[in-house]
């Protein structure tokens, strides 16, 4: 008998295993109208529907306390999702969080992350209505979970891409992912010597980019209040080259990116240029934006 191959999760990628795991999955109940595979999952309640998804981050792989402060890490745990629910064209309302805790976190150090949380959901005007919290072996572990809603006719889902469409962006791309890789760099520099004192000075835009993300909610504002509803959308969270594809795949049809169109700021090519990288790579592969 020939024993049966073990694919590794760094084969199938984490997108092909999502697929592989839920592939056998069927939705049971009338009210599920999307299920996996959006940004969002909808809930149909008859004249509107309801959208909820849920973004998982962990220390040492999502996040790095050396160079994250925690405010900012509570402000940026809500807005990616938040920035999920309006990519479905709906408006965020509610937001749970869930957190593993650590024995190296303080009172005081939960409540600096718990104002980036409480600033987030004033700005965005949702409430906080849950959540829970456990011990954690292994650092910080954040869970959250927003829920919105949007009418029937305004639902915008990634399926809907028709052929000679418009791609279009909402930002500059790129900026987030140069940020990260200064702190990154920082970091290695400080760590090679600890007087080391980190020179940021100059990358306020790209690291604010990274750090602190909000969502382009004016862009949506101003979609309605043309009358406009998008054929398509998705948060860009891992890269234009991946989103594009997750909308050509889910709306079986292809696209042409023409590259010197791509919005990308000065700062962001000249650190591209720092890091001898091709900015394009940035814009394209870097995420977060």
């Amino acid at each position: 008998m020939i024993p049966k191959k073990i694919r590794t999760i760094e084969e199938m990628g984490e997108f092909g295993l999502i697929d592989h795991l839920t592939s056998g999955f069927v939705n049971r109940q009338e009210s599920t109208h999307i299920g996996v595979g959006d940004d969002a999952a909808v809930i149909d309640h008859g004249t509107y529907v309801q959208v909820i998804t849920t973004d998982l981050l962990l220390e040492g792989v999502h996040f790095d306390l050396v160079y994250t402060p925690l405010k900012h890490l509570g402000y940026k745990a809500v807005v990616i999702n938040l920035s999920d629910v309006y990519a479905m064209n709906a408006a965020p309302r509610q937001i749970t969080v869930s957190l593993g805790i650590s024995g190296k976190f303080s009172v005081e150090s939960l409540e600096e992350f718990y104002a980036g949380v409480k600033l987030a959901c004033e700005k965005f005007n949702v409430d906080l209505v849950g959540g829970d919290t456990s011990g954690s072996m292994t650092g910080l572990v954040i869970t959250v979970t927003a829920i919105g809603t949007a009418l029937k006719e305004e639902l915008t889902l990634r399926s809907k891409a028709l052929n000679n469409q418009l791609i279009c962006v909402t930002g500059n791309l790129g900026a987030a992912f140069m940020g990260l890789k200064i702190l990154e760099r920082e970091k290695q520099l400080h760590s090679e010597d600890p007087d080391f004192q980190p020179e940021l000075s100059g990358y306020d835009y790209i690291l604010e980019r990274y750090l602190k993300p909000e969502p382009r909610v004016d862009v949506l504002l101003a979609l309605k209040e043309a009358g406009m509803v998008p054929a398509a959308m998705i948060d860009i969270s891992d890269g234009l080259a991946s989103e594009l594809l997750h909308i050509c795949k889910a709306s079986e049809c292809g696209c042409q990116v023409y590259d010197e169109r791509i919005p990308m700021a000065e700062e962001t090519k000249e650190t591209a240029g720092e890091f001898q990288m091709e900015p394009m790579v940035a814009a394209l592969h870097g995420g977060e934006d």
